[in-house]
Order: C-alpha cells, then sequence, then structure tokens
C-alpha cells in the first residue's frame, strides 16, 4: 500500500453545461488515483464503428489555476476490453481555456463501440507546468547521448 501521504490539492471552479445535472463531476474513484474519470454526456448513444472516431464531450468547463494544466489520458479498461483510446493521447486542458471538454475516441477494435451517456470515457490529470524562456546566447551542452535519436538508448 502506498504511503499515506498529505498531497497538494488545488480547488478548480466547475460548471456543468447546462442539461448534465446527472452526471458526476469527475472525480477520483480510488485513495490514490491519481487520474479522475470524465463522463460521456452524449444526449443518445453514438456508435463508434472500427477505425473510426467520435468527438465525445463530457458536460463540463473548468477553470484551472495559471500554473497548471488538465492531462487526457485514456481508460485502460477501454483499451484492453474494446480497443477503445484517444485519438490525441494526451490532450491537454489549458488554464486559460474556457469550452467544454470533449474527448476524441478512436475504436481500433473490432466491433462497433457504443457510448451512452454516462459512460467513464476518459481520465483527467491536473499538473503543474512551467515556461519556458528561451536562451539563444547560450548553445546547449554536450552528452554521452549526443544526437543519438528513436530507439538510439535500446541499440548496440
Amino acid at each position: 500500500m502506498p504511503e499515506r501521504v498529505t498531497m497538494e490539492t488545488v480547488r478548480v471552479p466547475v460548471a456543468r453545461i447546462e442539461g448534465n445535472g446527472d452526471l458526476p463531476l469527475p472525480r477520483y474513484m480510488t485513495e490514490f488515483s491519481s487520474g479522475m474519470d470524465l463522463h460521456a454526456a452524449v444526449s443518445g448513444e453514438v456508435v463508434i464503428p472500427p477505425g473510426e472516431w467520435r468527438k465525445i464531450p463530457t458536460g463540463i468547463v473548468v477553470a484551472l489555476p495559471g500554473g497548471f494544466e488538465g492531462e487526457i489520458r485514456p481508460r485502460s479498461g477501454l483499451a484492453l476490453r474494446h480497443g477503445v483510446t484517444l485519438l490525441n493521447s494526451p490532450g491537454t486542458i489549458d488554464a486559460d481555456y474556457r469550452g467544454e471538454i470533449a474527448v476524441i475516441l478512436i475504436n481500433y477494435g473490432r466491433e462497433p463501440f457504443p457510448v451512452g451517456r454516462g459512460l467513464r470515457v476518459a481520465q483527467m490529470v491536473v499538473r503543474r507546468v512551467c515556461r519556458v524562456d528561451w536562451d539563444p546566447e547560450t548553445a546547449p551542452d554536450g552528452t554521452s547521448r549526443g544526437a543519438g535519436g528513436f530507439g538510439h538508448t535500446g541499440a548496440k
């Protein structure tokens, strides 16, 4: 069992889009979950055929504070059982975005995948971020890896 520690919390304003009061707000499903489940706010069943994708609304708007982002990640159970994942993963919710959070589900499975209202479709992890201040006056230093790229660290 993970050691009990006090985790940092951040208060984030959230609003349900009208007509979505029946859906739960994102929440952690276990004591040590890092991601909160997001639910499908579809009005009727949306079927995703194999090899296709659909934009699925979640029915919520959030106001993340500056210095934070929301990472939208796939749910492992959907991937394992149905071959369904997120097309752009991880997705990013910027601190200044005030639109509805939506996810792009893609069906890599062999069967059509039905998305019903309230289905847990993705998870959101809220993380701190930093800004980069590029320094074009200083050249990057050398390393033992150098310019070795894709697959370089596993090559013999």
